[in-house]
């Protein structure tokens, strides 16, 4: 068995080498024909260290982004070439690969950025959060109450961007010494603003139901996924029914790590697939695309594990049911609105009473409009992205006063010749 994983793993290897190469000359053969913008004109940069297989915790961001840049020139930083080619195809941002250290201190030479902003906690931030003359500022792709959003990371940047009085006071309860009064802003969920699209099913009276698990998480304390215990019970009882629909949404890293919930994960799409051809008019729909907004808008039970979507759908302020981790070291915070939400146990063996019981409580709305309000501020259409633009104008406001204080002086960049390049052989960021 350890000679079979060895094997394995130097396979994986040998891929992820030949796949960084080609992407590397492909990189080299076509950046000329997007990096049109000069460093210079560039005011805020999102700086991106992974690789594409974590493209969603950026790809959410990309609305807010194009509305910022009608105000302030903004670009992506991309460390990995792979991620830089499905950037240059996803958005019209401005992107530059910055595949060696070289290549961030040539851009910063040009004095471009004041704003650099961060996406996630990637080990490899480190390598720009060196730099001064900038303020570093963490965005986050996502707002819950998991262990990670309270790591002490938090303060190695000079500024983080949070949804509301929920994540502050949750830094102000695990981190030591932390200003928050002066280190956050809170901006709600400027995303939201931008879930509403066309859907890929009729308006037939149907019942709606977005099923969005998590992956199974790379430690026992962040095993909330859900497709293993839960998810062919969900998907077994929504099919079944002529009253439903169901919206299969999973963590693109599901059954990367456990075989059991792959195979879980693969049933669930193969029964969607049965159901469809049973009843055309079903319109299942099993979702693996890059747009993430207007499933979360448009249903009308939202089902999700204990991630950053059962914030993502309580912004909305809609019926929502999360799913209790069945495995007992799961790290679950319930101080805040997990202490209060509607639970699905794993084993029930017809969870759709459950479900239609959560979109016709009004008691249980009235709650989660409460808890909406605590974790977002004001949820009315605009007001996240005018919080956001606001926040983004202080910390500009608060960079120029520094850069008149020292005006004088010259930028310098600190060389360090040993430090590796990035490819996609790179792990997976939290």
């Amino acid at each position: 068995m350890p000679l079979r994983r060895d094997l394995a793993a130097a396979r994986r290897l040998f891929r992820n080498g030949l796949t960084s190469r080609r992407n590397r000359a492909e990189v080299a053969r076509i950046r000329a024909q997007h990096e049109t913008t000069h460093p210079g004109d560039v005011e805020i940069v999102v700086y991106y260290a992974d690789g594409p297989v974590n493209m969603y915790q950026l790809r959410q961001w990309y609305e807010p982004l194009r509305e910022l840049a009608k105000t302030h020139p903004v670009g992506i930083l991309a460390r990995s070439p792979g991620a830089a080619l499905q950037l240059w195809q996803e958005t019209d941002l401005p992107v530059w690969s910055v595949t060696q250290v070289g290549d961030i201190e040539a851009f910063l030479e040009h004095r471009g950025p004041r704003l650099v902003l961060y996406v996630n906690q990637n080990a490899k931030n480190f390598q720009m959060l060196r730099y001064g003359r900038m303020w570093h500022v963490f965005i986050n792709h996502g707002e819950s109450d998991k262990m990670y959003m309270t790591t002490n990371q938090f303060k190695a940047y000079d500024y983080a961007l949070v949804a509301g009085q929920a994540a502050r006071d949750r830094l102000g309860a695990k981190l030591w010494d932390y200003d928050l009064e002066r280190r956050t802003l809170e901006i709600g969920r400027p995303q939201a603003d931008h879930f509403a699209a066309p859907v890929p099913y009729p308006s037939d009276g149907r019942r709606v139901v977005l099923y969005a698990p998590t992956w199974e998480g790379d430690r026992p304390a962040a095993a909330y996924g859900s497709i293993a215990t839960h998810g062919v019970d969900v998907a077994t009882a929504v099919l079944a029914s002529d009253q439903h629909r169901l919206v299969y949404r999973p963590h693109p890293r599901s059954g990367v790590r456990d075989e059991a919930y792959k195979a879980a994960h693969e049933r669930i799409v193969a029964m969607i697939q049965a159901a469809n051809r049973r009843d055309s008019s079903a319109h299942h729909v099993y979702d693996d695309g890059p747009q993430l907004g207007w499933q979360l808008a448009d249903a009308d039970v939202a089902i999700t594990d204990v991630s950053a979507m059962v914030y993502d759908r309580l912004a909305v302020g809609r019926p929502i049911l999360i799913t209790r981790p069945a495995a007992e070291e799961a790290d679950v915070d319930e101080r805040g609105y997990l202490g209060a939400c509607e639970w699905l146990e794993a084993g029930i063996a017809d969870p759709l009473p459950e479900i239609d019981r959560v979109a016709e409580d009004g008691e249980a709305l009235a709650r989660l409009e409460r808890w909406s309000t605590h974790y977002f501020g004001d949820t009315t259409h605009g007001s996240a992205t005018t919080r956001f633009h606001a926040a983004i104008e202080r910390l500009l406001a608060i960079w120029a006063q520094h850069a008149e204080r020292h005006r004088t002086d010259a930028f310098e960049v600190e060389v360090d010749d040993d430090e590796p390049a990035v490819g996609e052989e790179d792990g997976p960021t939290p």
